[in-house]
């Protein structure tokens, strides 16, 4: 395909400007990872930026000897792995009953979805009911009252109104039930929208701690994120360090715990998103070109 000069000029400033824009974020994340990996000496004297000065593993050892961080690690993984399969659980099932145009009562129960868009929830009676139900102080608290997202169950529905209509009839006639549908025909044939939408609540599982902050009170059940929260927030970096098993690991500063820590709970998403990319631009793509 032969271009005009203007447009690849266009196209190289439109590349380095997107590539600046991606610099420009991944910059903190490097600065961070330099943190952790140099010298308290170079640290206190605000002298790394980019590349670690005085290598040094300390802090990666001090975050390894903390059982707090584990356990609050392992609630994490918990909590997101658990609340995503919950939410595709129940947001394909519900997707796929508003796609199939004999359900009775559809539009109104799609309406009822779409007014979530605009009226959410408020936090009182949210907590009030959470409280009712007795799923305060555990974990079903994160996961429950999230687990349905309007805006999931519309790309799920999207996705499975694609579908070629003649497949159904086809199972139909085989004598197969709208759940054999469901599991034989619909859940294969999804697997791009499946790991989009995995990944779009598991990223936000993750990360999410104001749910955590105002219905567990337990520390056993902190996830990793209000740990991270009490220690930028509330500055608990220093007692961390204070109350450090290992005395020589006690010359860290609370900036390098501190960055060591928010790379520590990065890792798992980071680690994870290769290997689901290739479904999830299937996924994103959803739409965007039709036949």
């Amino acid at each position: 395909m032969v271009t005009s000069k203007s447009e690849r000029i266009f196209q190289t400033i439109n590349n380095l400007f997107f590539l600046l824009v991606s610099l420009s974020m991944l910059a903190p994340l490097i600065n961070l990872l330099a943190i952790s990996f140099s010298s308290p000496l170079y640290v206190n004297a605000k002298r790394v930026y980019f590349w670690p000065k005085g290598f040094s593993l300390d802090v990666y050892e001090t975050i390894f000897r903390l059982p707090s961080l584990w356990r609050s690690m392992g609630v994490s993984v918990v909590i997101t792995l658990t609340g995503t399969l919950i939410t595709l659980i129940l947001g394909s099932t519900l997707a796929f009953a508003l796609s199939r145009r004999q359900m009775k009562g559809r539009s109104f129960v799609l309406l009822a979805i779409i007014l979530t868009f605009i009226f959410t929830v408020p936090l009182i009676p949210s907590y009030l009911l959470v409280t009712s139900l007795g799923l305060k102080n555990t974990l079903w608290a994160v996961m429950v009252p999230n687990a349905l997202s309007a805006f999931y169950i519309l790309i799920f529905r999207a996705f499975f109104e694609g579908i070629s209509s003649e497949l159904f009839e086809a199972a139909k006639i085989d004598g197969s039930s709208e759940l054999g549908i469901y599991f034989r025909i619909v859940l294969p044939l999804s697997k791009a929208v499946l790991a989009t939408i995995a990944l779009f609540h598991a990223v936000y599982q993750w990360n999410s701690y104001f749910e955590a902050l105002i219905y567990i009170s337990k520390p056993n059940l902190y996830p990793m994120q209000i740990i991270l929260r009490n220690m930028v927030v509330n500055d608990m970096a220093q007692n961390t360090l204070t109350s450090s098993i290992n005395e020589s690991m006690r010359q860290l500063t609370p900036a390098m715990l501190k960055a060591g820590i928010i790379l520590f709970a990065t890792a798992p998403i980071v680690v994870v998103y290769p290997f689901i990319q290739r479904y999830f631009v299937k996924g994103a793509m959803l739409g965007a070109v039709k036949e």
